[in-house]
């Protein structure tokens, strides 16, 4: 089991990295579906709208208290903000 980012191989960094962006994505569309600004959304989630920001472009990820404050903000449920699962194409566990 991987402890660091520098142990884990460039497969799984990169299913990190396509999960952060479909992250971001889905909390994007849900904020304009929402018809809120990235600062209501930081107000009412709690969040820094600089965090929001990086969070929607995917270049920060988010914890998963953090991923149900902003679907509570959003009104909808947190797994409507997660992805299928791209870290399942990686390599299956024995």
């Amino acid at each position: 089991m991987p402890v660091s980012r520098s142990s884990t191989t460039p497969e799984q960094q990169e299913a990190w990295r396509q999960a952060r962006k479909l992250v971001g994505a889905a909390v994007r569309e849900a904020r304009i579906q929402a018809g809120l600004t990235q600062e209501a959304l930081a107000l009412e989630s709690g969040v820094t709208r600089n965090m929001l920001i990086h969070v929607e472009h995917g270049t920060r990820g988010v914890s998963f208290e953090r991923l149900y404050d902003l679907a509570g903000a959003l009104g909808i449920a947190p797994s409507r903000l997660l992805p299928d699962d791209p870290l399942r194409a990686r390599s299956t566990r024995g």
